[in-house]
């Protein structure tokens, strides 16, 4: 078996790090910037670019530590992982519903409650934490962790099917995704009546099919020749699918342009990924896959740079950008949704997350130095040698 490589694809950062960005303006809403994100131009929105990559990482990862280290070992760190991302998604709820119940109480505005989905925390708050601890309680936004933990948890299974035979893994990942599609299986959440906004039973493909093909490329297959056949037609489905999703863009902000089979189509199922979302949105890998080489000079460019740190810190990265685009949310509620606050408060929010990683990537960087030793102390050291 061939060793993967271990240097870093700064594609991977770059388009995390664009949909971390995204993530946070999309969930701002009626935002004057989310006609420029991908929601606006294709069927699918920047969640699935976060699974995607999430689960082609992991597979470089884990896939090589599972090599050098072993099952156990390998294992061992996917736990560790789910285990930190878990930590992070209690802090972040215990924040957010703080955030949330602040506001509301401050502009004596108990819409916000209902709106972001924290009522039913405080209704009855003894149930609603060992619900949210159990990951059954998902206020809005705080939805997309728990699908991420949770593929993290079955992912060991993966890593191992995948190590020994891919089609192993892909069958039944696809199966259970069509069984979602044809029967409509859901996976209860709290209050009672409620599913994961996210059906893992559904997302769980997109997440394993990334992983696998990131096990491809890691044993060299850059770019497979499936995905050769595949260009020509990859690149008529997205074309299709973008002018289609673009005339109901168009449709939204002024009427009199049609929106090209927006009956026939409408709505396009998110929670349980279907299928009109899947299928342009791996046309796009293709695409991106075939016109986007891994030594590309945009990806080491200044300007990429901010996009490129939000990638590597994509958790705290994600978590700020959370509280920042509820904060963005209330701000234009309580003090007008005019076009030069809407900008204001979206320039400050990315300029924070860039901030932010910046600063968490200075400190990683400072911490990986070695100790320096001064001169002084160095001769005294010598001095006292035996």
């Amino acid at each position: 078996m061939p060793e993967p490589s271990t240097s870093r694809d700064l594609r991977l950062d770059f388009f995390r790090g664009l949909a971390l960005i995204f993530i946070f303006i999309d969930h701002i809403p009626e935002n004057i910037l989310s006609y420029f994100t991908l929601e606006a131009v294709g069927f699918f929105d920047a969640a699935e670019v976060f699974i995607f990559i999430s689960g082609f990482a992991a597979a470089l990862a884990y896939g090589r530590r599972l090599i050098q280290k072993g099952a156990l070992y390998a294992t061992a760190q996917v736990l560790h992982r789910a285990w930190q991302l878990y930590v992070a998604h209690i802090f972040l709820f215990v924040i957010f519903i703080a955030e949330v119940s602040y506001t509301a109480t401050t502009f004596k505005n108990p819409m916000y409650n209902e709106e972001m989905r924290v009522a039913d925390f405080l209704d009855e708050p003894h149930v609603a934490v060992v619900k949210a601890l159990l990951l059954q309680f998902q206020p809005t936004f705080l939805d997309i962790l728990p699908l991420y933990i949770l593929m993290l948890v079955i992912f060991p299974v993966v890593l191992l099917g995948m190590q020994r035979q891919p089609l192993v893994v892909l069958v039944p990942s696809a199966l259970l995704y069509l069984a979602v599609q044809i029967l409509g299986i859901a996976v209860p959440a709290y209050p009672e009546g409620h599913v994961w906004y996210f059906n893992p039973l559904a997302w769980q493909f997109l997440f394993v099919s990334a992983a696998l093909l990131g096990h491809a490329w890691a044993q060299g297959q850059r770019r497979p020749a499936l995905a050769r056949i595949a260009y020509p037609l990859a690149a008529v489905i997205f074309a299709v699918a973008l002018v289609i999703k673009l005339s109901w863009t168009i449709h939204g902000v002024w009427e009199p342009v049609p929106g090209l089979f927006l009956k026939q189509l409408w709505p396009v199922n998110k929670n349980n990924l279907s299928p009109l979302r899947l299928i342009p949105f791996f046309a796009l890998v293709v695409l991106v896959a075939m016109r986007v080489p891994r030594e590309a000079r945009f990806l080491r460019a200044a300007a990429s740079r901010p996009l490129v740190l939000c990638g590597q810190q994509s958790l705290e990265i994600f978590c700020l950008g959370i509280i920042l685009s509820a904060l963005g949310h209330f701000v234009l509620t309580e003090y007008g949704s005019g076009v030069a606050l809407q900008l204001a408060v979206n320039i400050a929010g990315i300029a924070v997350m860039f901030l932010t990683a910046r600063m968490i990537d200075w400190y990683k960087a400072m911490d990986r130095m070695p100790m320096f030793q001064p001169a002084a102390s160095r001769r005294s050291a010598d001095k006292v040698a035996p």
